[in-house]
């Protein structure tokens, strides 16, 4: 009898943790308890017999996550990194651990949630805990059609004398931009044996919406830059010449969106953009090939200034990472009906 009563329990128990993920399911944009960088991304699926998410935290790259399940009208995604803690005399790992961190939803209203994101330091002693709020984005939609899309009058955004239009980025940044023989040159450099110097990413003064791109690029073998459509879309200006295909080379979505096709050139060469972003969708033609048709954008990307995908933003090229260099900057916006 005791037995019967203690199962009956435990089913108890177990029935009124099976929560329904369906109010989690969909893309979020997510808005970081930081100061600085404060956009994220999450999107929650229904696979045939799991759950299974993505997140972009801030910087770098859309990552998979682990696990993910609901229980106590939470949902909870888990990511981890590998962290070796002992290596045989060979060098190879003895003793591996799991840095797990995890991401605590709930909802907080029609198509709200609230979270916290737990990271465990790296020794087990303690953890960061962060608290984040979403908000629910809506589809995507099919593709405009573009041949049927109207266009203002074009702006040229770099003057090719000077910096006018364009300002700084970051608090207690340092510049490497500067115009000179009609080309935008942005030149970080690190002094050995020097504190690392902190540079920064440079704006357009004026904000908007949905518009064709064209610049030309160079940028030297080995280096990094992007192009920040509305301040929240990267696309990638990068060394990539004669490597796979890869949605880190020069002209991808960062880590959306891979190229059809390679068509960068050898590093130091001039290279042409004809970027089209219209209804979250994205057309770039590089060097006169298209390597993005069309394609949907289903969020932000890393570095995004903002997780406001419907609002006027700047375009703001990357200065933190390498040497690059920037001419013919012209941007055409589209007329909306």
């Amino acid at each position: 009898m005791l037995l019967s009563v203690m199962m009956t329990g435990l089913v108890s128990v177990a029935t009124a943790q099976e929560v329904s993920a369906d109010p989690f399911l969909g893309c979020w944009s997510l808005d970081l308890d930081y100061e600085n960088d404060k956009a994220g991304w999450m999107e929650v699926r229904q696979e045939k017999d799991y759950l299974d998410a993505d997140v972009l935290w801030r910087w770098g790259s859309v990552e998979p996550a682990e696990f993910v399940y609901t229980g106590w009208d939470h949902l909870y995604v888990i990511r981890s990194n590998r962290v070796v803690r002992e290596r045989g005399a060979d060098g190879d790992p003895v003793k591996v651990h799991r840095q797990v961190f995890w991401f605590d939803l709930e909802k907080s209203g029609e198509n709200r949630i609230t979270g916290t994101a737990y990271f465990p330091n790296r020794d087990g002693l303690g953890a960061e805990t962060v608290a984040f709020k979403g908000k629910r984005i809506p589809p995507v939609g099919p593709a405009p059609d573009l041949s049927r899309v109207k266009y203002g009058e074009p702006v040229e955004l770099f003057n090719g004398k000077d910096l006018s239009g364009w300002e700084l980025m970051g608090e207690n940044k340092v510049s490497g931009w500067k115009a000179t023989g009609g080309v935008l040159v942005n030149d970080p450099v690190q002094k050995a044996g020097q504190p690392h110097i902190d540079y920064g990413n440079l704006r357009t003064t004026g904000t908007f919406e949905d518009f064709n791109l064209k610049l030309e690029v160079n940028v030297p073998e080995g280096s990094n830059s992007g192009v920040y459509l509305r301040g929240i879309y990267e696309v990638q200006v990068f060394d990539s010449y004669g490597k796979p295909l890869d949605p880190h080379n020069m002209g991808a979505l960062y880590s959306r969106i891979t190229p059809s096709v390679s068509a960068e050139k050898p590093a130091g060469q001039w290279q042409k953009l004809d970027i089209t972003l219209c209804n979250r969708h994205l057309t770039v033609v590089l060097n006169g090939t298209k390597i993005i048709d069309n394609q949907p954008v289903e969020g932000v990307t890393g570095g995004a200034i903002s997780p406001d995908e419907f609002s006027p933003g700047p375009v703001f090229l990357q200065g933190d990472h390498g040497k690059v260099s920037y001419r013919n900057i012209v941007l055409t916006p589209i007329l909306k009906p």
